[in-house]
């Protein structure tokens, strides 16, 4: 057999419209017969830095076409264009670039292709670090990244690194490179399925990708850019298809395969994919028809003893964004900069939603949304306690050490979320929900503790939740995921922090909100509106 080598991903072409951020820091030597394109390590700390910036505050034009598709779809339910118009606004606040689009501004994540013929002199990893972490101190965005001092002990970087950064070798004298800012609600919602060749059959390949669709549930933002890759030389390269997939890195990929195990999109399962999505039900967070904005289905070789199969999503805050440098200079992907050209001018038609007093006791709270079922859509004006994660394991370690619960977590209904940084003459930084799954946990014994009686949040909960709801008289509001941006500038009157405050983002904290938009999905009585689907 004849040697056969190529490019195991041969993306075919480059479609991106970038936009040039300076000439700078770039020149081409001679190093013998060959042209050298030498980059001040600057210029990486320049890139990383606007492109951060930007896809923190602005998304693709394509993204934002197909929110506005939804409007324009006569099939879309109305908690379809509901959650689109919304999405549609937030991305109208965040372009000013003071309210980042999603509170959850992410893990910044850098995937670079640097050619043979490209010389920094220096740790690049370092200088695209220097450019994240000045996009973060400068911009009200927030930082999430919680590093170990030991097994169990933890603090936040307070500056958002460390960042992950990947970079590989190509021919060549240019300098690629992929940004994300990959929040945790969607990187949670990656997986991976070690599976065998009896799945590569047509029945059994639907009846699984019907099954693992379920498995996304809503708490990671959805309409989502879903990406659904089978095969990989290892499990490692699987997963890191599946992310640049749902990026849309490997949308020029060829469309069939060949000797030299080439990847490719299949078309026709991206189909089959997007309408097993579509008739799932589970629409743009609250039933529908807009689970998906489309799917990418990207097959890879294998061993023939593995089939790594891994899925995963972009979300609402679809930030992904491309970079390069080449001879010409520094340019980054050129992102939407009038998404006010995409809102139509009136609201989609909806029923009036009813208006719940949060500053009335907590049993009258529980008697009003006990006279309404499942779905009903709701305006929470009143105040709400905040707390997410370490709050929550706090509050269970004074229980565990026989103190009280605190009195806030009684008194008021819990709105899972973490902010972003306030800017400057506003209440509060974005503020959108964070995924509700993480605390079911604490739900049945705060609930028996007369604590977290009215939870708000965004996704899916367990059975557990719904058995807790049910016993201890308890609900579970939903709440839009993604529109952080607009939730902070319209709904968020102030904002204090009442407990932990040590833990930054994580602190408790008491807020005021006007004609806050939420949905019934778990009662009192058991029922649930994702189980009814």
């Amino acid at each position: 057999m004849d040697f056969i080598y190529q490019d195991p991903y041969p993306i075919l072409k480059d479609d991106t419209q970038y936009r040039k951020i300076t000439s700078d820091f770039v020149n081409v030597e001679k190093f013998g017969d060959r042209e050298i394109l030498t980059v001040d390590p600057k210029g990486l700390e320049l890139l990383a830095q606007e492109a951060l910036k930007d896809v923190s505050f602005m998304l693709r034009t394509s993204h934002l076409e197909k929110l506005k598709a939804i409007l324009d779809d006569p099939e879309a339910t109305d908690n379809d264009r509901f959650v689109a118009y919304n999405l549609l606004q937030n991305a109208v606040v965040a372009i000013d670039g003071e309210l980042p689009s999603c509170q959850d501004t992410g893990t910044a994540i850098v995937m670079a292709k640097k050619g043979e013929n490209v010389y920094t002199g220096a740790d690049d990893a370092e200088w695209l670090s220097k450019g994240i972490f000045n996009t973060y101190q400068e911009r009200n965005l927030r930082y999430s990244q919680i590093v170990p001092i030991s097994m169990f002990e933890e603090k936040n970087s307070g500056s958002n690194l460390p960042a992950q950064i990947d970079i590989y070798a190509k021919k060549g004298a240019s300098y690629d490179f992929l940004f994300l800012a990959k929040g945790g609600g969607s990187a949670n919602k990656t997986y991976l399925y070690q599976q065998t060749k009896s799945l590569l059959n047509e029945k059994s390949l639907d009846a699984f990708i019907r099954a693992k669709i379920m498995d996304l549930g809503t708490s990671a933002c959805p309409p989502y850019h879903l990406a659904l890759v089978i095969g990989g030389t290892s499990a490692e390269a699987n997963l890191s298809a599946v992310k640049k997939a749902s990026a849309g890195y490997f949308d020029n990929l060829p469309t069939s395969g060949n000797m030299a195990g080439q990847a490719f999109r299949d078309l026709e399962w991206e189909k089959r994919v997007q309408l097993i999505c579509q008739e799932s039900h589970i629409g743009a967070q609250f039933g529908g028809k807009y689970f998906t904005h489309d799917v990418r289905v990207i097959r890879l070789s294998r061993h023939a003893a593995s089939c790594p199969v891994g899925l995963g999503v972009s979300c609402s805050a679809d930030r992904n964004i491309k970079g390069k440098i080449t001879k010409d200079g520094i340019f980054v992907e050129q992102l939407e900069k009038d998404p006010k050209r995409l809102l139509p001018e009136t609201a989609p038609h909806l029923e009036p939603a009813i208006e719940i007093d949060l500053n009335r006791p907590m049993s009258e709270i529980l008697a009003e949304l006990s006279k309404y079922p499942i779905k009903t859509r709701l305006k929470l004006n009143g105040t709400l306690i905040v707390a997410r994660d370490i709050a929550h394991a706090k509050i269970k370690e004074l229980l565990d050490a026989g103190k009280p619960m605190p009195e806030y977590f009684k008194n008021h209904p819990i709105y899972y979320a973490g902010p972003a940084k306030t800017p400057e003459g506003m209440p509060s930084g974005s503020f959108g929900p964070t995924t509700a799954g993480r605390m079911d946990v604490y739900v049945e014994e705060f609930q028996k503790n007369g604590g977290s009686m009215v939870m708000l949040a965004k996704g899916n909960r367990t059975k557990d939740v719904m058995n807790a709801c049910k016993t201890y008289g308890g609900f579970y509001l939903g709440s839009i995921g993604g529109p952080a941006a607009i939730l902070a500038k319209e709904n968020i009157l102030s904002v204090e922090v009442v407990d932990f405050e040590e833990l930054g983002m994580e602190a408790v904290r008491k807020i005021t909100i006007k004609d806050f938009p939420a949905f019934i999905i778990t009662d009192d009585k058991g029922n649930d509106f994702f189980e009814n689907l």
